[in-house]
């Protein structure tokens, strides 16, 4: 019987019993006092009512206690068990109701987990991500982007207005249109870093959402960029290579024959010929080692030792204190790049006690390293040379090959580091390398 019959029943019962004081307080008044009979009526009300309390007592309990459940489901609540173990359909109830909630509990948890999940993979994504919501406030940024906009600051809550009040041109513009492209901004140290802006638009809590999503692509375009250097140098290098072994093996007998000949000016003639064919080579086979960079084996760096061995080939002067750290790097590639960054400092016109080494340990991002710098008091750099420097085959020499500081961005970038120019307020230029601990 289900247990709102049987209270209904009970209650049945009651008022019939009650209904029936009335008539049997009637004969009671015939044969007992009115001071008994009012004694007895004040007993039987006593009585109806402890008895409709016992009778009522477990239903409101168990009544009680899923109405407190309930409340609890409405503010997300699902620890909460109830306690009534009544072997009857209100029992059953709330079993019912506990089981449901420890299912909702493992579900929350579930939830709870992979929001932590998720939300771990954004915020340590190389990839700026803004939500923003219809009335143009932010709803979430991951360290990025607050990277990107406000140098590591809280941006939610903020009015998107606000947030490119202080942003670069490019970038406020490229937000501010909403499409999906390339923009490319200027940085510190005279750097223009190249971003790819993609967007959404979704509704999300019954609000329209727009998310914007920024990539890093300065890296990538630059490795593709030397990949087709790299594709060029391999070609002519293959072309060159196929004209000069036929043209020695026909100098070497054209020499022989002209052995025979008592004719002074074919040796002279034979000789240019030789030595170009020769400084052919050496430029052919430069390029080629260029375009051939091996995979560094980076190994810790004794910075002291480093430094007493390029002392041994150039002048400079150090400065500060070495870090107590040690390097991470390719041994013999490091020592290629800071020699060509020497060698290119004492040929820009300083003095060598103005050229100077420094190397401190540098946080890029989140990311740990050491930044070495290398300055001189020189001519300097226009923007364009500068603009230019890391190209292959640029060079303002009219004896260089334009390979040297193309070399150096190619071993920095090998390393997962960077490299960047720019004009000293002194005169001159300094060059700061970034490399990580750990590539």
């Amino acid at each position: 019987m289900p247990v709102f019959h049987r209270i209904q029943t009970k209650l049945l019962v009651i008022a019939a019993f009650t209904s029936a004081l009335p008539a049997s307080i009637l004969v009671w008044q015939q044969d007992w006092s009115l001071m008994l009979s009012s004694a007895v009526v004040l007993l039987a009300v006593t009585l109806i009512l402890l008895l409709t309390h016992l009778l009522l007592q477990p239903i409101n309990q168990g009544l009680q206690a899923l109405e407190s459940g309930l409340l609890n489901f409405k503010d997300g609540e699902f620890s909460t068990l109830l306690g009534y173990k009544g072997h009857d359909e209100l029992g059953g109830l709330c079993q019912l109701y506990n089981e449901t909630a420890n299912k909702l509990r493992q579900e929350k948890q579930w939830i709870y987990q992979r929001e932590l999940m998720l939300d771990k993979v954004l915020q340590s994504s190389p990839q700026a991500l803004l939500l923003i919501d219809d009335s143009q406030h932010l709803v979430y940024s991951n360290q990025t982007a607050r990277e990107l906009f406000l140098k590591g600051q809280r941006l939610q809550g903020s009015l998107l207005k606000d947030i490119l009040a202080t942003a670069p041109e490019a970038l406020g513009a490229a937000l501010s249109h909403g499409k999906d492209g390339l923009f490319s901004f200027e940085v510190a140290d005279n750097e223009v870093q190249t971003w790819h802006l993609s967007t959404g638009r979704f509704l999300l809590n019954n609000q329209y959402h727009h998310l914007y999503l920024f990539k890093h692509l300065t890296r990538e375009l630059s490795r593709q960029e030397v990949a087709v250097w790299k594709k060029v140098i391999r070609v002519i290098s293959h072309e060159l290579n196929n004209s000069l072994a036929p043209i020695s093996s026909m100098l070497h007998s054209g020499q022989v024959l002209a052995g025979k000949l008592d004719e002074p000016r074919l040796a002279r003639v034979f000789n240019t010929i030789d030595d170009r064919i020769r400084h052919l080579s050496e430029f052919i086979q430069g390029y080629g080692r260029f375009a051939k960079l091996p995979t560094p084996q980076p190994v810790n760096i004794d910075w002291q030792e480093l430094i007493n061995t390029l002392k041994l080939q150039w002048s400079f002067q150090y400065l500060g204190e070495l870090p107590q750290l040690n390097g991470y790097a390719d041994r013999a590639q490091l020592e290629q790049l800071l020699i060509n960054l020497l060698k290119n400092a004492h040929e820009s016109g300083s003095k060598p006690e103005n050229i100077e080494v420094r190397i401190d340990l540098s946080n890029e991002g989140q990311q740990r390293g050491h930044i070495i710098s290398i300055n001189d008091q020189g001519k300097g750099m226009s923007e364009t040379v500068m603009s230019n420097a890391l190209l292959p085959f640029y060079s303002t020499k009219s004896s260089g090959t334009g390979l040297g500081l193309a070399l150096c961005r190619e071993i920095a970038e090998a390393h997962q580091g960077k490299i960047s120019f720019y004009n000293r307020t002194q005169g001159g230029v300094s060059v700061k390398v970034w490399l990580p601990l750990v590539s």
